[in-house]
C-alpha cells in the first residue's frame, strides 16, 4: 500500500427540520459547547450508537475510558462492513472490510467522534453562530439542542444534543450549505462513569489474527508547530494550524503532514515526493461520505487536502499549498 493510500485511510476513518427557537444567549451556547469539549476527552463512558448516511445505516459499539492511564478506547462495528478501532496513547490501530488488514498510526490518535481541543472554542465562534435549543430525550438522557450555525461556505453546519448534565455528546446532525442532512450519530443505550464496563476496551480475539499492513511512510519525527517547509500561502477564515509533523527522511525526500482546524472542523494537509509513475497519480476531487479529498502535482511533489469539510474547502486549500519562504 502505498503512502498516499495510508494517509487517505488515516484521515477517512476517520462523524425538513421544525425552525429552531433559540433559548439562552450566545454566552449559554458558548459554554455548552467548551463543556461539550472538555466531556468528551474526560469522561468516561460507553454504549451503543447509529451512523446514518444517505441509505446506509450502520450500528457501533463504543467504550471509551479516561483515567490515571489516559484516554482508551475501542470501536467495534455491530452491523454492516467489519470495522475494529482501539485507540490508547500509542495510537490508533483499525481494521476495516474484510481483507484482515490492521492499519496502524502511532502518531495520531483520532476519535471517531467529533471533539473540539480544549482551548479552543473562541475560535469556532469566529467561524459558526451558536443557537441554543430547547432539551430532548435520547437514550434515556435529556439532550439539550445546540445549533452550529457556518458563517460561510468552508465548512459544514452541526446540531448537537448535550447530556445534561455533562455535556457529553448524545446525537449530532451534519448539515451542508442547502441544510440538507449529510450524516446523523446517535445514541441508542449510553452508561457512564462507574457503570462502564471496561473489559470491552480489550480488543476481539478475532483482531489477533488479522494481518498487520506495513506502512510505507518514514517514521515521523514528532509534532511541531514550527516551520513547515510547504504550507498554504492563503486558509479560509478561521482555519490555524494546529499540528505539523515532518517525515523527510533526507532533502530529496519530503513529506509533512500539517492538520488545519477551525476550532470545530479540521483538515489535514499531505505533502510528499512524486514518485516516477506521477504522471498516474489520482488528481482532482473526490468524496468519501462526507469526506472530501483533493490532489494534485506539483514540480513532483503530491499535494493531498483531507476533511469532513465541503469540496470547495479542500480545493482552495491544496491549490494555495506552496514552497514556504526561507
Amino acid at each position: 500500500m502505498n503512502s498516499r493510500a495510508v494517509t487517505i485511510c488515516l484521515a477517512t476513518l476517520l462523524f425538513a427540520a421544525a425552525p429552531l427557537t433559540a433559548v439562552g444567549s450566545d454566552t449559554d451556547a458558548t459554554q455548552w459547547l467548551e463543556r461539550m469539549s472538555a466531556a468528551m476527552s474526560q469522561m468516561t463512558y460507553q454504549g451503543t450508537f447509529i451512523y446514518v448516511q444517505g441509505d446506509e445505516v450502520e450500528t457501533m459499539r463504543i467504550t471509551h475510558v479516561s483515567d490515571e492511564e489516559g484516554v482508551r478506547e475501542h470501536l467495534v462495528s455491530l452491523s454492516g462492513i467489519r470495522r475494529e478501532i482501539l485507540r490508547d496513547s500509542s495510537g490508533v490501530r483499525w481494521v476495516q472490510g474484510e481483507d484482515l488488514q490492521v492499519m496502524e498510526d502511532p502518531a495520531f490518535g483520532r476519535s471517531f467522534f467529533p471533539e473540539i481541543p480544549l482551548g479552543q472554542t473562541d475560535q469556532a465562534s469566529v467561524s459558526y453562530r451558536l443557537e441554543l435549543g430547547p432539551s430532548e430525550r435520547i437514550a434515556s438522557h435529556s439532550g439539550r439542542k445546540l445549533k452550529v450555525i457556518p458563517k460561510d461556505k468552508y465548512r459544514y453546519g452541526y446540531t448537537l444534543w448535550l447530556e445534561e448534565p455533562s455535556a457529553l455528546l448524545l446525537k449530532w446532525e451534519l448539515m451542508d450549505s442547502n441544510k440538507k442532512r449529510l450524516a446523523q450519530l446517535m445514541f441508542t443505550d449510553l452508561r457512564l462513569g462507574s457503570e462502564v464496563d471496561v473489559k470491552e476496551l480489550e480488543s476481539s480475539s478475532q483482531l489477533k489474527e488479522y494481518k498487520v499492513t506495513e506502512s510505507s511512510l518514514p517514521p515521523g519525527r514528532g509534532i511541531s508547530h514550527n516551520n513547515p517547509r510547504w504550507k498554504p500561502s492563503t486558509l479560509p477564515a478561521g482555519f490555524k494550524l494546529t499540528a505539523h509533523r515532518d517525515l523527510a527522511q533526507h532533502d530529496k525526500q519530503v513529506f509533512e503532514h500539517l492538520v488545519y482546524s477551525d476550532g470545530l472542523a479540521a483538515v489535514s494537509v499531505y505533502v510528499e515526493s512524486a514518485d516516477g509513475n506521477s504522471k498516474d497519480q489520482t488528481t482532482g476531487t473526490s468524496r468519501l461520505g462526507t469526506t472530501h479529498a483533493y490532489s494534485r502535482v506539483s514540480d513532483g511533489i503530491l499535494i493531498t487536502v483531507v476533511g469532513d469539510v465541503p469540496a470547495i474547502t479542500v480545493q482552495s486549500i491544496g491549490d494555495a499549498v506552496s514552497r514556504a519562504s526561507p
